[in-house]
């Protein structure tokens, strides 16, 4: 079972377009950072690393391009800059509402999973693409309470909730602005 510990942070914006980060302090693939886009005309881009990275994520979600850029990355407690040729990304959130205790994965597939939907517009459960299955093991959750994001000259505007689904995989993020602190367990 492959395990990546982090961050997962995402906002919609008024441009249309919509915006995952994937922090990973500790996966399989080492230490590193990458960022899901999804256009308002339903395309979506995948912006990686390395050829490495992006070939394991492109085998587990869906992309139309994927782009290899050098990552220049600045984490704070409480935000992340992400700077790369023709991308400019900051995030930052607030206080956030911590879950104490780590779930069973049958816990986070069936009851956890029920409370993600209804509360968030999400799921914590489900299968990737190439059918492998992926739990979520949320450990915190906080509002983002500002965005600024850049990408090809284009300035997405100010963050807004997600209108529409970013289709990447089995699951969205949460309607709203946020970070969440995770280990995504994939099988």
């Amino acid at each position: 079972m492959d395990v990546f510990s982090g961050r997962i942070s995402s906002s919609g914006f008024s441009s249309g377009d919509r915006i995952v980060i994937g922090d990973w302090e500790d996966s399989p693939l080492g230490s590193f950072t990458n960022i899901m886009l999804a256009r308002p005309d339903g395309s979506r881009v995948l912006i990686s690393p390395s050829e490495k990275h992006a070939e394991y994520v492109s085998k587990l979600y869906n992309f139309e391009e994927v782009r290899i850029l050098d990552l220049v990355v600045t984490r704070n407690k409480k935000s992340i800059q992400i700077e790369g040729t023709g991308l400019s990304v900051k995030m930052s959130w607030g206080v956030a509402l911590a879950i104490p205790i780590w779930r069973p994965l049958w816990f986070i597939a069936t009851v956890e999973n029920l409370f993600a939907k209804i509360l968030y517009g999400t799921k914590t459960y489900g299968l990737t693409k190439d059918g492998r299955r992926e739990w979520y093991s949320i450990r915190s959750i906080s509002r983002v309470s500002s965005t600024e994001a850049l990408f090809d000259g284009k300035n997405f505007g100010d963050s807004e909730e997600f209108e529409i689904s970013a289709c990447f995989g089995f699951s969205d993020p949460p309607r709203k602005p946020s970070s969440v602190s995770l280990k995504s367990y994939i099988d």
